[in-house]
């Protein structure tokens, strides 16, 4: 079967995100100051063919570990649909 996976990648929370700050002065010189803060992450969607949906969710972690997030910086969360 073919398998819809998502993996959300964001920075860690206990770091600074530059690209969120960068967003939230960009929106503040907008005039849309009621946002308390902003993270920047990327969504990343594969099509993984697998015997279940476990399999697949198994292979999006095992890529997203590899590959796709660094876990230096940054965590990672697989949702298949």
């Amino acid at each position: 079967m073919i398998f819809s996976v998502n993996i959300k990648v964001m920075p860690l929370k206990e770091l600074l995100d530059p690209q969120g700050k960068a967003v939230m002065g960009g929106l503040e010189n907008l005039g849309i100051s009621n946002v308390a803060d902003v993270r920047v992450g990327k969504n990343i969607s594969l099509q993984i063919e697998a015997a279940s949906a476990e399999q697949a969710k198994q292979i999006a972690e095992d890529a997203s570990k590899k590959l796709l997030a660094n876990p230096v910086m940054e965590y990672f969360e697989v949702s298949v649909n």
